[in-house]
């Protein structure tokens, strides 16, 4: 089932995107899924991102082959970071490169959604609290993560989070092909399956530091190949199963 978000006469509704059509549910989709009579025709919405997250929960360096991309020794635990919910942005939207940085880099990654409140939970039951996944690109100021020594500023920007176009609750998060395009060129390739640290190890992890929220989204980290885009170039980040999330890098005004 893929759930989207989106806006349509000045609202804003949660629905089941069937093919070219949405049927709207009544409230949101976290506690359980109660579909309307209401449909539309996804030429007729504007599609959001797929939830509204407190907070973003990401991973450096967890897959292998971006680890030896970089040249870096292997975590001994999970490297989280968070992004702010202000730099989330959904499907064709704007990509700001902001005035402070010279090299912004795209990195595309399988985003999770958080359904239910998890404090403390185990590796067995980690995915019972997982509503579905998305696409996610992990927009990074390279240039100032390097001089900074740390990861805020780089990461933070507003527009610095992008998801979606869905959230599709079937799909096996140990076994997925995550690509980004630049401007139509393949620049990542990779599988979940070449992860460091796993999905239910992650929320294992994290949920002992933090209370993960309904909404809430886990990115899980990118494979190698990550790289510089710039004001023109349109970046989509293709996941099997899920669709495409495409966005347009346009200069700071």
């Amino acid at each position: 089932m893929k759930i989207v978000r989106f806006a349509i006469d000045n609202k804003v509704r949660y629905g089941i995107l069937k093919g070219e059509s949405i049927q709207a549910i009544e409230d949101k989709p976290y506690r359980y899924l109660k579909p309307s009579d209401d449909y539309y025709q996804l030429s007729q919405v504007k599609l959001l991102p797929p939830c509204t997250p407190s907070k973003i929960v990401a991973l450096g360096l967890n897959y292998h082959s971006h680890a030896k991309e970089v040249n870096a020794r292997i975590p001994n635990a999970p490297l989280i970071f968070l992004k702010p919910s202000t730099a989330l942005i959904g499907p064709d939207d704007n990509i700001t490169y902001p005035s402070a940085s010279h090299r912004v880099d795209y990195e595309g990654e399988l985003g999770v959604v958080i359904k239910k409140p998890v404090w403390k939970v185990s590796v067995e039951n980690a995915l019972d609290y997982v509503l579905g996944y998305t696409c996610f690109n992990d927009v990074t100021a390279r240039d100032l993560q390097y001089q900074d020594r740390q990861w805020t500023r780089a990461k933070s920007f507003n527009t610095f989070a992008a998801v979606g176009p869905c959230i599709e609750t079937e799909l096996d998060p140990g076994n997925v092909v995550v690509e980004t395009y630049l401007s139509g060129k393949l620049k990542q390739q990779g599988n979940t399956s070449d992860l460091i640290y796993s999905l239910p190890e992650l929320i294992d992890f994290i949920s002992h530091v933090m209370t993960l929220l309904p909404g809430d989204i886990i990115a899980t980290g990118t494979p190698s190949g990550i790289g510089p885009m710039y004001p023109g170039d349109t970046v989509e980040i293709k996941i099997d199963g899920i669709g495409t999330l495409r966005n347009y890098v346009v200069q700071n005004g």
